[in-house]
């Protein structure tokens, strides 16, 4: 695949429904058992219903063990079965062709629709772009009475059953440990999370797309990255930040992007009002407004403040210019003296009439 711009491998999900012949394909990061359970999820949406029936071959995301004529099927698939209550069916081990109907089409939508290599964004961009080319042959292609794929779907639908109130839940439980600098590692991946949970233990929820990081009843949700990758957000560190004028000029693009609006405009004004650095220091003063209170109340005071123009918003003064060293009275005893280069002790001594070596 072509994503962003960049030549990459994908793994393909396909469920074929034998009598009509409708297809569902998702393309996916990584060929594990994550990425099989979300294609039943999806596909299971997509159709609108449940096949009674399922063929497999004895692939491992489904099957722990085969002790011929029975199969130990692995806990998470037996929990997808149990959720959607069909029937999960296997191929003989070595024998293909038990199963050559969906064998075939996924060549055939490699041909078609994976060739060119296609391009998008993201590999959701790419696999609806794909779906909605397979949507469009399906009300296309006929067979020798005249019905398209669709109209045999429709029959199809009658013998399917319906769908349950709530999806499958795809995700695998990673409990994890939140570091001093309130980061975790969930599979060799870095996210931040708010540094109120340094030190503390998490539990993450790490699924195809996201992963979910709970801690004390807070939850924080990142796109998942993949091994090496990190997810920081600057927002996670207002507190800090608050304190620290000189870190908010560092990443304050980053973290009013973060923000939205109005946060950016609120930068750029400091910037052309204060400068940098004294914009950074407003901008901690607001952060730490933000920590109290939430960005969206904060974000509406904001809001007004900009509408009318006002430098200050949020009735911050402009930060105090930088004064001139005050004059010090130098004491009688010490007028003859010039110091050109002295300790703090060195005074000590001065003051009480010694003499300095």
């Amino acid at each position: 695949m072509d994503e962003a711009g960049i030549r990459r491998k994908a793994w393909q999900f396909l469920m074929r429904l034998m009598y009509s012949g409708r297809d569902f394909a998702w393309l996916y990061d990584r060929c594990d058992q994550l990425s099989f359970l979300d294609g039943h999820v999806r596909a299971f949406e997509y159709f609108g219903k449940v096949p009674q029936r399922s063929i497999y071959d004895n692939l491992s995301p489904a099957v722990a063990r085969v002790t011929f004529p029975r199969r130990r099927l692995t806990e998470r698939f037996t929990a997808l079965v149990s959720h959607y209550l069909f029937e999960a069916c296997f191929a003989r081990v070595g024998e293909g062709h038990d199963k050559g109907g969906v064998e075939s089409r996924g060549n055939a939508v490699r041909l078609q629709h994976l060739t060119p290599i296609p391009r998008g964004e993201s590999l959701r961009e790419i696999s609806e772009q794909i779906l909605g080319r397979m949507e469009e042959e399906a009300g296309r292609k006929v067979d020798t009475e005249g019905k398209s794929v669709l109209d045999r779907f429709g029959k199809e639908l009658e013998r399917m059953r319906p769908l349950p109130p709530v999806p499958f839940l795809v995700a695998r439980v990673v409990p994890v440990s939140v570091s001093s600098t309130s980061v975790v590692k969930v599979e060799g991946a870095w996210y931040s999370v708010p540094s109120g949970w340094a030190r503390l233990d998490a539990t993450a929820y790490v699924g195809v797309e996201e992963v979910r990081i709970t801690c004390r009843g807070e939850e924080e949700v990142h796109p998942r990255q993949r091994f090496g990758g990190k997810q920081i957000r600057y927002r996670h560190y207002l507190p800090e930040l608050a304190r620290k004028p000189q870190a908010v000029r560092q990443v304050a693009p980053e973290l009013v992007a973060e923000l939205g609006e109005p946060y950016g405009r609120l930068w750029q004004l400091l910037q052309d009002t204060y400068g940098p650095l004294d914009g950074a220091r407003v901008l901690a003063r607001v952060l730490g407004a933000v920590n109290q209170h939430g960005a969206a109340v904060v974000g509406q005071a904001l809001e007004k403040s900009l509408e009318i123009g006002d430098s200050t918003p949020l009735g911050l003064v402009p930060p105090p210019t930088r004064e001139m060293p005050q004059t010090v009275t130098v004491p009688s005893s010490l007028m003859g003296y010039r110091v050109e280069a002295a300790r703090a002790a060195d005074y000590d001594v001065l003051l009480v009439g010694g003499r300095h070596e």
